[in-house]
């Protein structure tokens, strides 16, 4: 036992009882199931391209009333916000 040397770190060589090497990818991977099929993982350079590929995969929903049920809270949430603000909203309508 030198007084001045490291004590070096194990190695292990551990391989999984159940992998035999052959299949696809890493089997350490965490990958989400669906990444295949959304176009909003990977690398997305620029906001244009973020919002396009997001809007992309709203309109490839095949869940309609869901984007409707969003949207709606969304307005209802807004018209809230304007309330708490005091915001006029007598300048959209017509003048008389």
């Amino acid at each position: 036992m030198g007084i001045f040397k490291l004590r070096k770190n194990k190695k292990y060589s551990y391989t999984p009882r159940l992998f035999d090497g052959k299949g696809e990818g890493n089997p350490f991977e965490i990958k989400h199931k669906f990444d295949d099929y959304r176009k909003t993982i990977g690398n997305n350079s620029g906001l244009k391209t973020k919002i396009n590929n997001a809007l992309d995969d709203l309109k490839a929903s095949p869940d309609r009333e869901v984007n409707k049920r969003i949207l709606i809270i969304i307005a209802i949430l807004l018209l809230i916000f304007l309330f708490i603000i005091d915001f006029d909203l007598s300048i959209f309508l017509p003048k008389k």
